[in-house]
């Protein structure tokens, strides 16, 4: 059972076996039942009202996402307090199967399971994964696709980044130019760091409708997945005042969706109406959300100058006793979570928000810029997801080899991801109870397809998975096995020798240039700006 992943709190083998063929009967409660079929799609289980080769047990003494399986001579024998652990028993159970069990198709033999005795429960709560569907759109089919990936590694959240200055990718009932002007772009920038600016003059764009929205949430749902959306406010605004530029600081300037990387001063405008008009839109995508138990809400990389231009900001600023513009930035990310509160969500925020001043206590921040900033957080009773550039923002290449496809830096490996500490041990015990989990960061500024997505993203999330569910290091034991499942699912992912001769240097052939961004010196730069919150500039 080494190649169990994430590997089992306990698992032994018990002797016997049982073989297990498409089209058994399972019997038990409804809902644990139908995440056991749902893991288990390819066996096209029969559900019948009692017996049946697997039985699934109500045992409320579990926690949620905790589950036991037997499988012995008598057949296999699930128990679960919610469907959530019943999906991830099922799943299990299928890494006990032949690598096919992953492939579309039901088997035309009989699978023979060993037997073990298995009980597992995850550390840590939130183990996710970040798409950026704003720089580069992903169609809704990569998305369920990407979710399917995601529940055989039992992880459970989905932060789907939804708003950028380059795109603006959800429908808006409301406010219509958000989708219709906001979610495209006449061409996106060819040319790396440090080079001379060059574009593709290729038209991008795209956007999900708020009935493909509450199709990706019941998706992920069954899946037992929490979808988080993320609409970054009150910077990255360049696409939302393309499309309404009266919410900005200066009303009568000119906006356009941006077409490059990097940080821009593009900024909402703090006042009440736009905290009016903000609470229509996080009401749309909450509402099509279904059950939304958390919406992000950004607050990362705000260039203030344009608020500190204007006389209406900095008189309201004064109005509400404030000292500083950075109060404001705080105030108004606060302000939006308390609308969110009163709905019955919790606000998420990238650790600036934290920085610049007093969240609502329930806000979980979200710590990018390392664990400093990350432990001041926690210490401060907020819950924190750990969300690092280094090891876990997977937009990095893996190797600093010119072989590698064009990333952001490098290096960020798999060896890098399996020693990372979730929840570290020199934290005290106060501080380590504050990490709800981890998740890893797909920036798509050079992710621009779903192949290059499944090569950036594993198996580093496979790994990452591991580590979140056990909660500590992992020895990549189980690795070899589990690349065979992802080869039967299809996953185009990195092998750990590198790429393969088609992956070199991507889409666009365009390959990694060693040495131009070091990920170990952004973190060292980034620990400092976590002293000075408002040291943003256009130029960052």
């Amino acid at each position: 059972m080494t190649d169990l992943l994430p590997r089992p709190r306990h698992a032994e083998h018990v002797g016997g076996s049982f073989d297990l063929r498409a089209g058994v009967a399972v019997s038990g409660a409804g809902a644990l039942v139908d995440g056991v079929r749902t893991a288990l799609a390819v066996l096209d289980l029969r559900v019948t009202d009692g017996g049946g080769d697997i039985r699934v047990e109500h045992r409320p003494e579990l926690e949620p996402e905790e589950y036991t399986l037997d499988v012995g001579a008598a057949g296999v024998r699930i128990g679960a307090a919610k469907r959530s652990g019943a999906f991830y028993a099922a799943q299990t159970l299928r890494q006990l199967l032949p690598a096919d069990a992953y492939r579309s198709v039901p088997p035309a033999g009989v699978w023979t399971v060993p037997g073990v005795r298995i009980e597992d429960a995850p550390r840590h709560s939130w183990r996710g994964l970040h798409l950026d569907v704003a720089r580069h759109f992903l169609p809704k089919r990569e998305v369920l696709r990407q979710l399917d990936i995601m529940a055989l590694h039992k992880l459970n959240t989905l932060h789907l980044h939804l708003v950028d200055d380059q795109g603006w990718r959800i429908e808006s009932r409301a406010y219509p130019r958000l989708h219709e002007i906001g979610s495209h772009r006449p061409r996106t920038i060819s040319s790396s760091y440090g080079e001379e600016p060059a574009y593709d003059e290729v038209p991008h764009g795209g956007h999900y409708t708020l009935a493909d929205l509450a199709e990706i949430a019941a998706y992920a749902r069954a899946r037992a997945i929490t979808v988080v959306p993320e609409i970054d406010v009150p910077g990255h605004a360049s696409a939302l005042l393309a499309a309404y530029p009266e919410y900005g600081p200066q009303p009568d300037r000119t906006h356009a969706v941006l077409d490059r990387w990097g940080v821009s001063p593009a900024i909402l405008s703090p006042l009440p109406p736009t905290v009016d008009f903000l609470s229509v839109v996080l009401g749309e995508v909450g509402e099509a959300l279904g059950a939304a138990p958390f919406i992000h809400i950004g607050g990362d990389e705000c260039v203030l100058d344009d608020w500190a231009a204007s006389a209406e900001i900095t008189g309201y600023q004064r109005s509400l006793g404030l000292a500083t513009l950075g109060d404001l930035h705080a105030w108004f990310l606060r302000r939006l979570a308390d609308i969110l509160a009163e709905r019955g969500t919790r606000a998420v925020v990238w650790d600036e928000a934290f920085g610049n001043g007093e969240l609502r206590q329930d806000t979980v921040v979200m710590p990018w810029r390392g664990a400093a900033i990350a432990r001041e957080a926690a210490a401060a009773g907020h819950d924190v997801v750990m969300a690092p550039v280094f090891p876990l923002y997977f937009d990095y290449g893996e190797s600093g080899s010119p072989e590698e496809p064009l990333a952001i830096g490098e290096a960020i490996t798999l060896r890098n991801v399996a020693a990372f500490e979730v929840a570290p041990a020199s934290w005290t015990a106060e501080e380590r109870a504050r990490v709800l989990g981890a998740q890893a960061q797909l920036w798509s500024e050079r992710i621009p397809d779903a192949r290059t997505l499944d090569y950036r993203a594993w198996p580093r999330g496979s790994v990452l998975a591991e580590i979140n569910w056990s909660g500590t290091p992992s020895d990549l034991a189980g690795l070899p096995g589990h690349l065979r499942r992802l080869d039967a699912l299809g996953v185009e992912y990195r092998p750990p020798a590198g790429p393969r001769p088609w992956q070199q240097g991507g889409i666009g052939r365009r390959r990694s240039r060693p040495g131009v961004i070091d990920v170990r010196a952004i973190m060292e730069r980034l620990e400092t700006m976590t002293r000075n919150s408002e040291t943003y500039s256009a130029s960052t």
